[in-house]
């Protein structure tokens, strides 16, 4: 099981917010690229960034910013927020990152989605944010009108490589995870899943490790690692010492 630390960019600055909201904001850093090369010294496997200026807007607003990462560290980036055309995502896997997620394009736009992962296959994913199993879009600040069981038998199909699950009500707040929501999910499909919002603890860690072995690639944790009630090393502790355990 992967932990993704989470590098969130607004302004040009590392940030988190609360449950999505643009103006629960938190900064934690001036410096992205410098926080990036802090997780991936720490041992980070992999970084995951979202431009939210992009998710908010629709077009990146951060790109230099990302592909400045992308040359700083030597671990790959997986990168959300404003990936909304082909050119776009053509554009940020250039400039070095290893693995896009696509959100709002996937449930506007299933054809336009589908034609990206046919041009980059193995590279993409879908990012399904969800209240209650309901959709959200846009930076979450719209209603799909879809749910998670709606749009599952059709992303696959259409060339997803994994999904990133998100639990809008839980991201940023602390609170511990969804694990019902992750179970359902898990049953409805057999494509990677990342699981976002809610990871505060190495409890938190600890609870999630066992789904590994039913589809769970990894887990995204910002808040949580920046506000130091996770603490990064131990967590990666803990799953290299259950690995051990189980090779």
């Amino acid at each position: 099981m992967i932990v993704f630390p989470a590098v969130d960019i607004k302004d040009g600055q590392c940030v988190r917010l609360k449950q999505g909201l643009a103006e629960e904001v938190t900064v934690f850093s001036p410096d992205p690229v410098a926080m990036a090369r802090h997780w991936a010294d720490l041992g980070a496997l992999w970084l995951h960034i979202v431009d939210l200026d992009g998710a908010f807007s629709g077009v990146p607003r951060n790109f230099e910013l990302i592909r400045n990462i992308c040359a700083g560290v030597s671990v790959p980036v997986q990168l959300g927020g404003g990936i909304r055309d082909a050119a776009t995502a053509a554009a940020y896997l250039e400039a070095g990152v290893r693995r896009l997620i696509i959100g709002t394009l996937a449930l506007a736009d299933p054809e336009a989605f589908a034609a990206i992962c046919a041009a980059h296959p193995g590279r993409v994913g879908v990012s399904l944010d969800a209240v209650d199993g309901r959709l959200k879009v846009k930076g979450w600040v719209e209603d799909a009108g879809l749910t998670v069981e709606d749009v599952l038998p059709r992303l696959k199909e259409q060339g997803a490589a994994f999904i990133v699950y998100t639990d809008i009500s839980r991201d940023g707040m602390q609170t511990g995870v969804n694990t019902a929501a992750l179970e359902r999910l898990l049953a409805l499909t057999d494509l990677p899943v990342v699981l976002a919002g809610g990871v505060a603890t190495l409890s938190d860690v600890e609870t999630l490790f066992p789904y590994s072995k039913k589809g769970l690639q990894g887990v995204i944790t910002g808040r949580a690692i920046y506000a130091g009630t996770l603490d990064f090393g131990q967590a990666m502790a803990y799953i290299a010492s259950q690995s051990e355990e189980v090779a």
